[in-house]
């Protein structure tokens, strides 16, 4: 599974939404996630691919939206 298809189904996992048609939607202020589903998302992301991300490190305008979550885990999997 490619970063894209893997960070779509966690966010649908998380939201009960497909966000496919939504790759630049902010999915803080549209209320999707929270404080407490970011950190499930992250622990998720780390389970699937294997990339690390510290909560200490975590700024959420980096992740805002799938787009750029998908560039996120990218970067970190070729780190």
């Amino acid at each position: 599974m490619d970063a894209k298809e893997v960070v779509l189904n966690v966010l649908e996992d998380l939201t009960g939404e497909d966000l496919s048609d939504q790759m630049d939607e902010n999915i803080f202020e549209n209320g999707l996630l929270d404080s407490l589903a970011t950190v499930q998302m992250l622990l998720n992301l780390q389970e699937e691919t294997g990339i690390q991300v510290p909560v200490s490190e975590f700024n959420r305008e980096e992740w805002d939206t799938p787009n750029k979550i998908v560039a996120k885990v990218e970067s970190l999997e070729n780190e």
